[in-house]
């Protein structure tokens, strides 16, 4: 399974930013797909996620501000975020549950995606 994400970049205070992810490879059934970020210093943390019914979660950070949406005929989960803070610069990664069925039942693997700058500075 690999992970395409897409839409980093520099933003003033206020602006917004529409973050993509792709998804390809040999993807059986999608658990879940998030968002997790990490600036220097500190530990990854969630963002958004979206299971594959559609239920999100947000972190309180960005409640009313991010938004986590997905495409399930493209594979594909979106974070838009509005009225970006300084405090949201970081490397924004990608991740993908990928629920794989085995003889045993059902194993889950989790992918991450290459990670997409986001910086918020005047």
């Amino acid at each position: 399974v690999q992970l395409q994400a897409s839409g980093g970049g520099l933003v003033q205070p206020g602006g917004s930013l529409r973050l993509s992810c792709a998804a390809s490879g040999s993807i059986f059934e999608i658990g879940s797909m998030g968002w997790y970020r990490q600036s220097p210093g500190k530990q990854r943390e969630l963002v958004a996620a979206i299971t594959s019914g559609g239920n999100t979660n947000h972190a309180d950070s960005v409640k009313g501000r991010f938004t986590i949406s997905r495409d399930n005929a493209k594979n594909t989960v979106y974070l838009q975020m509005n009225d970006l803070k300084p405090e949201d610069t970081a490397v924004y990664y990608c991740n993908l549950v990928n629920n794989v069925p085995t003889s045993r039942g059902v194993t889950s693997y989790s992918y991450w995606g290459q990670g997409t700058l986001v910086t918020v500075s005047s």
